[in-house]
């Protein structure tokens, strides 16, 4: 089921790359933006709703027709397939859709090669799709890392730990994507993987943020569509990461995963870190999944600053599939 966007007043965007003056005028613009939502069903619908909620406070006066998709390959539960039935269009409406721009997210990895993946043929096709049918793709995370290697060859590497919580970045390049970003920009970063930077330089990309501890954060290439790549989570609200560590603990007491998930870096408050320190010797001697239920409420740092890269990126990306399409 789509979703209109049709906002009368403007949002003020940043400057934007040559030709700008169209979007200053405030000239009307309908977009059809569709996102490729293949997180794991924990996390299916926050998706949906923060990049709604993200594109609808970005799309300043531009008409928004957005549509959601799942890839069919992407083990799903029955409520999150009778979800997908009920709310989501048809993927293989994608091409009769004169999509603008295109937003596919990252997925759980099953631990296994991406080639070896469940997803992978699907992905492909949409990678090799969304190059010549486009205007712009934002992939992130998993689909991100799956693109570089399908479009150049580029191997992902496995992190010694996983890659969690809120990262300081930089730009380091200028460009209009990341125009109008204040650093240190606080981004959200959830991966058990990273591609390097040498390694997308070497085949042309080009690294707009990074971080010093966690490495290439946003990085972009163009094809014939501009492809923007995320290797964090800029879309993520508040409580995003608090879902995936209780997600993770979970399983840890469960024993569905035998490493005991880490608690991300900048995050929680030092009571609550404190706390969850506190914590760990006992569910590692007792592992049972009761036990979660002792912990007291978890407090977030009040410095994170969610969803505030995502907005100006939205903004200015939505500027230029408008002033793209004129």
């Amino acid at each position: 089921m789509p979703v209109l966007f049709d906002q009368k007043q403007s949002i003020a965007s940043p400057a934007l790359a040559p030709g700008h003056e169209a979007f200053e005028r405030r000239e009307r613009t309908e977009l059809t933006i569709g996102l490729v939502n293949n997180m794991p069903d924990g996390a299916l619908k926050a998706t949906e709703r923060q990049f709604a909620r993200l594109l609808s406070g970005a799309a300043g006066n531009a008409r928004i027709d957005f549509h959601c998709f799942s890839l069919p390959s992407v083990k799903r539960s029955a409520a999150a397939r009778a979800h997908i039935e009920k709310d989501y269009s048809d993927i293989a409406a994608l091409g009769r859709l004169k999509i603008d721009g295109l937003i596919v997210t990252g997925a759980e990895p099953n631990g296994c090669a991406l080639p070896e993946e469940s997803l992978w043929r699907e992905l492909t096709d949409i990678i090799d799709w969304a190059r010549t049918n486009t205007r712009s793709t934002i992939w992130s995370c998993l689909a991100a890392h799956a693109a570089v290697l399908h479009l150049d060859g580029i191997e992902r590497h496995r992190l010694p730990a996983k890659c969690s919580g809120i990262e300081a970045c930089i730009k380091v390049s200028e460009d209009w994507l990341t125009r109008g970003l204040r650093g240190p920009l606080k981004v959200a970063h959830s991966r058990l993987n990273e591609v390097r930077e040498n390694d997308l330089v070497r085949h042309g990309y080009q690294v707009l943020t990074r971080s010093n501890s966690a490495g290439v954060d946003i990085f972009a290439k163009q094809y014939e569509s501009r492809f923007v790549f995320f290797q964090g989570h800029p879309e993520y609200d508040a409580l995003s990461l608090q879902r995936e560590y209780m997600r993770d603990l979970a399983r840890y007491l469960a024993g569905e995963r035998e490493d005991y998930p880490a608690i991300p870096a900048n995050y929680f408050d030092a009571a609550t870190e404190a706390h969850l320190n506190a914590f760990e010797p006992r569910a590692r001697a007792e592992r049972d999944p009761t036990l979660a239920a002792e912990l007291p409420g978890l407090t977030l740092r009040g410095d994170i600053a969610a969803g505030v890269v995502a907005h100006v990126i939205l903004r200015n990306w939505l500027a230029f599939l408008g002033q793209s399409r004129r």
